[in-house]
């Protein structure tokens, strides 16, 4: 098949795939498209919301859509490195024996990742960024396609552990959740308290998510795009010299080169899956809010002012 063929299949297989995750998750299409982009890009995904809005089980429609073995991980004050990553233990000929930890999945569900501390959380990092873990200095490969779809609560402070900015860094999208209209709860209320169960096909399988995401990295990019890209992450850096007045008075610390390379896979795959060969500067637009929200650290006078991470990355536009 050419890359010409292959995207424009994308582009009706997206589009089923979508189809296929509303029969069971009402509402929230944006939410699904950044962690579908995420998916095809390549990269992780960091779900922030309040409890009760199905961010279980949306994960685990989309992995059942596309055809990928899904594990869920539940994050506790007393976890242990070892509860993710696996242990050895002495089999019955006296041997030692890796057992696999959750983490070796497709996709991994980390459920309240910030109700662990530092140490367990940093488990995660080789996992993520090398598609590998070491343990008792065996190193392990992941199967692949491999994403970390993460969930932390923005109201819940107590017994709580911050994500440091270098995990942070790892997740393509920080995606927001919000809650329903009245429209969509009603749908939900109706869906959910029948004896109906809807079961979900498989429309893609492991082998088509690693050639998307090869076909995402061979789209063309014009120069005047990346350059675009690069210079709205160095005008989030307040030290920088293209930095407005607004990130001068009300950021402490902007994106590093990480952002730019994430803007520029998550436009490409905007572009394929909205029927374009190419991105242009608003599918960086369109994916800027998602990629760079987590990767600012807003001041005490944005938080007393109330402004968001998302009204003050589209004042850069």
């Amino acid at each position: 098949m050419s890359n010409v063929a292959a995207a424009e299949s994308l582009v009706k297989k997206h589009q089923q795939l979508k189809q296929e995750i509303a029969r069971v998750i009402v509402g929230q299409e944006q939410v699904i498209e950044q962690i579908l982009l995420s998916i095809y890009a390549g990269g992780h995904a960091l779900l922030i919301g309040v409890p009760g809005l199905a961010k279980t089980l949306m994960v685990n429609t989309i992995s059942k859509a596309l055809g990928l073995e899904f594990k869920r991980i539940q994050f506790t004050p007393d976890l242990m490195p070892s509860d993710i990553l696996g242990s050895e233990i002495l089999d019955e000929n006296r041997h030692f024996k890796f057992i696999k930890g959750p983490v070796f999945s497709n996709i991994v569900l980390a459920d309240e990742i910030n109700r662990t501390p530092p140490k367990t959380q940093a488990a995660m990092l080789e996992a993520m960024q090398e598609r590998s873990v070491t343990v008792s200095g065996q190193n392990y490969g992941l199967d692949l396609p491999y994403f970390v779809l993460a969930t932390q609560n923005p109201i819940e402070q107590e017994g709580t552990y911050p994500l440091p900015e270098a995990q942070l860094d790892r997740f393509m999208f920080a995606v927001h959740l919000d809650y329903p209209s009245f429209e969509e709860e009603v749908a939900v209320v109706k869906s959910t308290t029948n004896n109906e169960k809807i079961k979900v096909s498989a429309l893609f399988n492991a082998k088509e998510i690693i050639e998307i995401q090869q076909l995402v990295r061979m789209v063309p990019v014009p120069d005047n795009v990346i350059e675009y890209a690069v210079r709205l992450v160095g005008k989030t850096r307040p030290q920088g010299d293209s930095a407005p007045t607004i990130i001068k008075n009300y950021v402490d610390w902007g994106a590093g080169p990480r952002a730019s390379q994430n803007l520029i896979l998550a436009a490409k795959a905007h572009a394929l899956v909205n029927s374009k060969f190419s991105p242009d500067i608003e599918d960086v637009q369109a994916v800027a809010v998602g990629i760079l929200r987590h990767r600012i650290i807003k001041n005490y006078k944005a938080e007393a002012e109330g402004l968001s991470e998302a009204f003050i990355i589209k004042e850069l536009f």
